[in-house]
Formats: structure tokens, sequence, C-alpha cells
């Protein structure tokens, strides 16, 4: 199995590494256009800031790349915002592959904080990424920003209101969590992933 990670200026991309080759996996670490193409799976991860994030895949031309790509992609915390259409973060146009907008979390109540940091369940909708997670799947966020629900989104997760946890348009998935840092739970998930059949 060959499975790719994209290398760009976003942080958290070591703890995915580290999650894939528990399962057995060693992932490549690459920018490089033509090793991403040829992946089975391409995991698109990372912590950060949105301007800068697309300002660095744009210059590389990894946003067209990533827009290409017919193998499924699974997009991580800043990963699943940069494949959306927008974001408030910067003010930036994204790589979007989603039909959505990201927004900043606007705290309601004194004790809504944000970044929202922490663990949080999921309710989940019927897709190959989100099989055999229990009935109460809790996982792992760190945003400030987030993917309102939209026509794309498989699982939801509340905090301030409902909102994308996760998202699937044709080949690429995306997750608003951390499924390398939300134990059995995401493991289960990124097996999940790399259990899709090439369409």
């Amino acid at each position: 199995m060959n499975v790719a990670i994209v290398k760009y200026n976003a942080g958290n991309i070591y703890s995915v590494v580290n999650a894939l080759k528990r399962l057995g996996v060693d992932p490549l670490l690459t920018d490089d256009t033509e090793q991403l193409q040829k992946a089975d799976y391409v995991l698109f991860p990372g912590q950060g800031e949105a301007r800068g994030a697309m300002e660095y895949l744009q210059a590389r031309r990894l946003d067209e790349v990533i827009r290409s790509l017919r193998q499924p992609v699974l997009g991580i915390c800043v990963g699943q915002q940069l494949l959306c259409k927008h974001s408030e973060e910067g003010n930036v146009d994204c790589i979007g592959i989603f039909d959505a907008e990201v927004k900043r979390f606007s705290p309601t109540r004194h004790e809504d904080k944000v970044p929202c940091m922490g663990w949080n369940c999921l309710d989940v909708k019927d897709d190959e990424l989100m099989k055999g997670l229990g009935e109460e799947p809790y996982v792992y966020f760190v945003h400030s920003y987030y993917v309102p629900v939209c026509a794309d989104t498989i699982a939801t997760a509340d905090y301030i209101q409902p909102y994308s946890a996760a998202m699937h348009r044709d080949n690429f998935y995306a997750c608003q969590f951390h499924p390398e840092k939300s134990g059995k739970v995401g493991e289960q998930i990124l097996r999940n992933f790399l259990d899709i059949k090439q369409k």
C-alpha cells in the first residue's frame, strides 16, 4: 500500500506519520507532484493558519495537485478547512472541494472558550469513513474555526453550535478532529480510510 502525506508548512504531520506506522503503514511525506499523484491514498493533515498555509500551497502549485487527485484523500484539522472554498481565517480562498465557508467560533457564554480544545462526541451518518465507531465515539479537537453543517457533512459535533466534524464528497474525506490523537476511535477511522476502495 502506497500512502503519501502532503508535506507543507503545517504542524502536526509527524503525529499522523506515527499513527499510520502503528497501523503497519510506512507513509511517504512529500510535496512532490508525481509522488502524490501515484499514491494509493493521500493524507492532508495540518495545524496552523489558513492564509499562510494557502500561500505556501499556491506557491508550489500543491493546491492544484490536491484538487486533481482521484484516489482517496483525507484532510485533517486545518486540512479539512483548506478543502473548503473560503476561510474567515485570513479571509482567504481555499482549495474548493467542499462548497462551504469556514467560520470563526463566536462565544455566546462566558464558559465558551476559543479555541475549542478537548474531547467531544460525534453524531455520525452512514458513511464508509465512520463505520464501527460504537455508540458514543469521542474524538479529540483543537480549533478556533469550524465548517458549518452542510450537504457534505458525515459527522457533527456540538460546541457553541453544531458543526461539521467530518465531511465526504467524491474521493475527498475530511475530519476537523485529530484521528491520530483520538485513541481507538481515531485508529478505526484511519483503518476505515485505508480500506476505502479506489473508485
